[in-house]
């Protein structure tokens, strides 16, 4: 583990119930026109936006229906930049604060999304600071408003992929538990299952490092306990609070420490088939942690990666003698209670395997997974999530 490290972050954070309200005077001190990206459902943002316009805030409402697309910024960006927008504020779920993300740097960039995407893109970096952006997650799952990313889909590659640039990360980001007490049992299901993923790859990873090993700790133990409690009772506000905390976490640990083999596979997933992030990430979960600790006693069992899947194991048991293999029927057995779907639910068929299995491996998060996994482990792991 590397004890030299960089840590980044948004500006500022304000995390807590009723902190939403706040927004208005942080939003009106960073500009006057407001571009506000909401998800599915606008109505969800309308005290938000009755409160920006009190506090002379003018807005300019986009609503993201399902997880952002080049195309859908590219023609956001136009119509905030013909507003005079300079502000931008997401509330909603990942995708929307994937999309705000994205628009922000957008507004201040010059060109098309295409000339800074990576994979697909020119990739070139983004010269220019993001407008000044806020993230008011609705869910307690992706962490995206604490990360320099934001993922857009590409239906014409069947493929996502990143911009990503340091002046990403939010001016504010929201953490507010009341937000995510509507939210439905599977989108909570879904969603928590990504943030304990988000906490248990940056630990175990090859760019954990001690700062992010604190939050990765103290989030695997929160989620382990709060996720079966929130499922059984989404009213739960201790339990939704102890989501959105962990939620929080995973995303400071992932954007300083990386991912690993299921996010690897989460990405071809979402750009070849209907399946949500969260969704994708649960479905292959078990597999992938069971299949790296395989890879890693058969290849290299002095790993210290090995000794962190059974501290994983510990904080999921709660049992100080839990193993690896613990941890493996731990989140095998809360991805069956919280009723998540196998990938073939989403169309994923075998005749499928080669592809993914190709564009996982050459997957950017798949860089931080703890060993290198052959074709045949990786084939391994999907075969178990179908």
């Amino acid at each position: 583990m590397a004890i030299g490290f960089e840590f980044a972050t948004a500006a500022r954070i304000l995390f807590g119930e009723g902190k939403v309200r706040e927004v208005p005077a942080a939003a009106a001190a960073m500009g006057r026109r407001a571009l506000v990206v909401t998800g599915a459902s606008p109505e969800r943002a309308a005290p938000l936006m009755a409160g920006l316009e009190a506090a002379g805030v003018a807005c300019l409402p986009l609503a993201v229906a399902g997880e952002p697309t080049i195309e859908m910024v590219r023609h956001g960006a136009q119509r905030a930049r013909a507003k005079r927008c300079d502000v931008v504020v997401a509330m909603g779920g990942g995708s929307a604060i994937d999309a705000g993300k994205a628009l922000a740097a957008m507004l201040s960039n010059p060109g098309d999304p295409l000339d800074y995407l990576e994979v697909i893109g020119r990739g070139q970096p983004l010269e220019r600071a993001s407008a000044p952006f806020i993230a008011i997650p609705t869910t307690s799952g992706t962490g995206s408003e604490v990360t320099r990313n934001a993922v857009l889909a590409s239906p014409q590659h069947r493929v996502k992929a990143s911009l990503r640039g340091s002046s990403m990360l939010p001016r504010l980001a929201v953490v507010d538990p009341e937000l995510t007490l509507g939210l439905p049992r599977a989108v909570t299901a879904s969603t928590g299952l990504d943030a304990l993923t988000q906490l248990i790859e940056p630990y175990v990873g090859l760019r954990a490092n001690p700062m992010t090993d604190l939050f990765c700790v103290e989030g695997i133990r929160r989620a382990a306990g709060a996720l079966p409690r929130v499922w059984e009772d989404g009213g739960d506000r201790q339990a939704r609070t102890d989501m959105a905390w962990a939620s929080l976490l995973g995303g400071l640990a992932l954007a300083n420490a990386g991912l690993g083999a299921v996010h690897g596979f989460a990405a071809p997933l979402g750009g070849m088939f209907p399946a949500p992030h969260g969704a994708a990430c649960a479905a292959v979960l078990p597999h992938a942690i069971a299949v790296n600790i395989q890879a890693l006693r058969a290849r290299t069992p002095a790993s210290p990666a090995l000794g962190r899947y059974d501290e994983v194991a510990r904080l999921l048991t709660g049992r100080s003698q839990a193993t690896a293999e613990d941890g493996v029927r731990w989140t095998a057995e809360i991805c069956k209670r919280l009723e998540i779907p196998p990938l073939r639910t989403y169309g994923v068929t075998d005749a499928d395997i080669p592809t993914l299995v190709e564009k996982a491996a050459q997957a950017s998060s798949m860089k931080g997974n703890p060993i290198v996994l052959t074709p045949e482990e990786l084939r391994q792991i999907i075969e178990g999530a179908i």
